[in-house]
Protein backbone atom coordinates (compact mmCIF):
# COMPACT_ATOMS: atom_id res chain seq x y z
CA UNK A 1 0.00 0.00 0.00
CA UNK A 2 1.34 3.39 -0.77
CA UNK A 3 0.33 6.91 0.31
CA UNK A 4 1.65 10.03 -1.48
CA UNK A 5 0.97 12.66 1.22
CA UNK A 6 -0.26 16.21 -0.66
CA UNK A 7 -0.33 18.60 1.78
CA UNK A 8 1.86 20.90 -0.25
CA UNK A 9 -0.15 21.19 -3.17
CA UNK A 10 -3.46 21.01 -1.16
CA UNK A 11 -2.04 24.75 0.81
CA UNK A 12 -0.33 26.00 -3.33
CA UNK A 13 -4.01 25.55 -4.77
CA UNK A 14 -5.65 27.61 -1.67
CA UNK A 15 -2.54 30.23 -2.37
CA UNK A 16 -1.00 29.10 1.15
CA UNK A 17 3.02 29.65 0.09
CA UNK A 18 4.85 29.40 3.12
CA UNK A 19 5.25 27.92 6.41
CA UNK A 20 4.30 30.83 8.18
CA UNK A 21 1.01 31.08 6.72
CA UNK A 22 -0.17 27.95 7.39
CA UNK A 23 1.16 28.26 11.04
CA UNK A 24 -1.61 31.75 11.04
CA UNK A 25 -4.19 29.80 9.42
CA UNK A 26 -3.83 26.62 12.02
CA UNK A 27 -4.18 29.30 14.98
CA UNK A 28 -6.85 31.58 12.94
CA UNK A 29 -9.07 29.17 11.94
CA UNK A 30 -8.38 25.82 14.26
CA UNK A 31 -7.09 27.00 17.25
CA UNK A 32 -3.50 24.79 17.41
CA UNK A 33 -0.26 26.44 17.41
CA UNK A 34 2.18 24.19 15.66
CA UNK A 35 5.90 24.85 15.93
CA UNK A 36 8.14 26.07 12.58
CA UNK A 37 9.69 23.17 12.76
CA UNK A 38 6.63 20.81 12.67
CA UNK A 39 5.16 22.92 9.81
CA UNK A 40 8.13 22.85 8.11
CA UNK A 41 8.62 19.16 7.95
CA UNK A 42 4.63 18.45 7.25
CA UNK A 43 5.15 20.80 4.15
CA UNK A 44 8.33 19.14 3.02
CA UNK A 45 8.41 15.64 3.68
CA UNK A 46 5.86 12.75 3.85
CA UNK A 47 5.26 11.97 7.35
CA UNK A 48 5.34 8.41 8.64
CA UNK A 49 2.04 9.38 11.03
CA UNK A 50 -0.03 12.21 11.77
CA UNK A 51 -2.35 13.02 14.26
CA UNK A 52 -5.97 13.07 13.97
CA UNK A 53 -6.29 16.09 15.53
CA UNK A 54 -3.73 17.60 13.13
CA UNK A 55 -4.83 16.39 10.14
CA UNK A 56 -8.52 17.92 11.37
CA UNK A 57 -6.44 21.31 12.65
CA UNK A 58 -4.90 20.76 8.41
CA UNK A 59 -8.40 20.25 7.16
CA UNK A 60 -10.13 23.47 9.00
CA UNK A 61 -7.35 25.57 8.38
CA UNK A 62 -6.97 24.67 4.72
CA UNK A 63 -10.81 24.10 4.62
CA UNK A 64 -10.18 20.88 2.56
CA UNK A 65 -11.03 17.13 3.57
CA UNK A 66 -8.58 14.44 4.16
CA UNK A 67 -8.83 13.28 0.44
CA UNK A 68 -7.05 16.50 -0.71
CA UNK A 69 -4.07 15.61 2.05
CA UNK A 70 -2.75 12.41 0.93
CA UNK A 71 -3.83 9.58 -1.48
CA UNK A 72 -3.92 5.94 -0.59
CA UNK A 73 -3.09 3.36 -3.58
CA UNK A 74 -5.45 0.54 -2.30
CA UNK A 75 -4.24 -1.76 -4.99
CA UNK A 76 -4.16 -5.16 -3.44
CA UNK A 77 -0.50 -6.44 -3.73
CA UNK A 78 0.06 -9.48 -5.12
CA UNK A 79 1.23 -12.40 -3.07
CA UNK A 80 3.59 -14.52 -4.60
CA UNK A 81 3.49 -18.13 -3.92
CA UNK A 82 6.57 -19.35 -1.59
CA UNK A 83 8.58 -21.82 -2.93
CA UNK A 84 8.36 -25.16 -0.94
CA UNK A 85 11.23 -25.98 0.74
CA UNK A 86 13.64 -29.00 -0.54
CA UNK A 87 13.45 -32.04 1.24
CA UNK A 88 17.25 -33.26 2.63
CA UNK A 89 18.08 -36.10 1.12
CA UNK A 90 19.36 -38.14 4.38
CA UNK A 91 23.11 -37.72 4.95
CA UNK A 92 25.51 -40.49 3.82
CA UNK A 93 29.47 -40.48 5.35
CA UNK A 94 31.57 -41.20 2.14
CA UNK A 95 34.31 -43.75 2.28
CA UNK A 96 32.34 -45.92 5.07
CA UNK A 97 29.93 -48.94 4.70
CA UNK A 98 26.52 -48.52 6.26
CA UNK A 99 25.83 -51.12 9.45
CA UNK A 100 22.98 -53.22 8.39
CA UNK A 101 19.68 -52.75 10.11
Amino acid sequence: MKVRWKLRMAAAQREVWTGADLRRLLVERAGVKLSAASVSALLTKQPAQVKLSTLAALCTALECSPDDLFEVDTTPVALTAKPKPKREEPKVARGRSMPPL
